[in-house]
């Protein structure tokens, strides 16, 4: 690996060099990717570019790409299987391809919170493909966090602690019928969100997760699905939860990403958090998101 001025590395292979140019976001999160055509075939030295990016940075992004949604499906299958969403509205012709779409009308969007997708699942994705379509003139960043920074800057008697437990994720509070309780929310999202008789999800992770291809001491869980831990009562675990929420939302482990036309974000759903952030009322915003399925959690 080459690091060239201001912190940019071009990636090397035993197969020869890839064309990918690595430029870190942010001390802890995130990296921009130059260099690449994703409307393309990539070489395999590229798509190992990519991916040992993604694994050091925990969320990676592409600017001035024009993407067809056969090539944002044909990138993401570079990846993995494609999860097809549940509950997301999808583009019309590609069931593969859910909408994040937010009317002028509408108040509620979608993601607004930190959350790790699919943490209810019991094989949690992999992580998510992120296509800007329309945008407002301002606003409608996403904020990422880097989950395996927040994990090293415990204390040990802390990690020591967290390393034994286990906690219950579910989808049934966020997508199912509990949510369905507020009428309001409910009209708010529809034809965005539904099938809420599908959120049957619940699952049960570490809370302290090995990365599987990084090997990364990870902290995971969530305060968009994370319930309660194993063995312990809602009440008991509301305290250490948020404590744990409000020490990974620390500045210091985020970044701030601002779209524009041809961006493109990737995540790694086992190692970040992310927030779409609501400051846009009154203007459309469109996204295409494709999900890559996961391999079990250790």
């Amino acid at each position: 690996m080459a690091i060239a001025a201001g912190g940019t590395q071009t990636i090397a292979t035993a197969k020869g060099p890839a064309s990918a140019i690595v430029t870190p976001t942010s001390p802890s999160t995130g990296a921009e990717i130059g260099g690449v055509d994703l409307s393309r075939p990539l070489t395999g030295a590229d798509l190992r570019a990519i991916r040992q990016a993604l694994l050091d940075h925990g969320v990676i992004f592409f600017r001035d790409q024009t993407l067809t949604p056969e090539q944002h499906v044909a990138f993401a299958e570079n990846f993995g299987p494609i999860n097809i969403n549940r509950f997301f509205a999808h583009v019309p012709g590609y069931p593969q391809i859910a909408e994040v779409r937010k009317e002028p009308e509408q108040k509620i969007n979608v993601g607004g919170g930190w959350h790790t997708d699919h943490s209810y699942d019991q094989i949690p994705a992999l992580g998510s493909v992120l296509v800007a379509r329309e945008l407002p003139a301002l606003g409608g960043d996403t904020l990422f966090a880097n989950m395996a920074r927040a994990y090293e800057a415990l204390s040990d008697g802390l990690k020591r602690t967290l390393e034994g437990l286990q906690a219950l994720h579910s989808s049934r509070h966020v997508f199912g019928y509990q949510a369905a309780v507020n009428t309001s929310v409910v009209a708010d999202v529809n034809g965005r969100v539904g099938n809420p008789e599908a959120a049957t999800q619940d699952a049960i992770h570490p809370v302290v997760l090995t990365h599987p291809e990084s090997g990364k001491k990870v902290l995971y869980v969530n305060p968009g699905f994370t319930v309660k831990f194993v063995g312990w009562t809602r009440e008991e675990s509301a305290s250490l939860l948020n404590f744990l929420y409000k020490h990974a939302m620390r500045p210091e482990f985020s970044y701030r990403f601002q779209w524009r036309e041809g961006s493109v974000a990737f995540w790694d759903n086992r190692s970040t958090w992310h927030f779409a952030i609501n400051d846009y009322h009154g203007n459309r915003r469109l996204m295409h998101r494709i999900t890559i399925e996961g391999t079990p959690l250790v």
